[in-house]
């Protein structure tokens, strides 16, 4: 992964899904609450293990992989 360093993927943790510092907070869940209306000082305050750079390096890397191609082959 380029310069994600906040983000983890283990097998063993929530699936493989992508994390934050190898906690059991998803990537998704951070999107899901911004997504919400939630604002980052709401999400700081109810999950105060979390700090501001993990969701701005959660936004940067859901930004990161959503600019990723995925090419079809052609099945013969």
């Amino acid at each position: 992964m380029k310069d994600f360093d906040r983000i983890s993927q283990d097998p063993a943790v929530m699936g493989g899904k992508p994390c934050i510092r190898s906690m059991r907070v998803t990537v998704g869940m951070v999107l899901n609450q911004l997504g919400a209306g939630h604002s980052i000082e709401q999400i700081l305050t109810d999950f105060a293990y979390l700090e501001r750079e993990d969701i701005l390096q959660a936004l940067r890397y859901a930004a990161w992989r959503s600019e990723e191609r995925e090419v079809m082959l052609a099945s013969a």
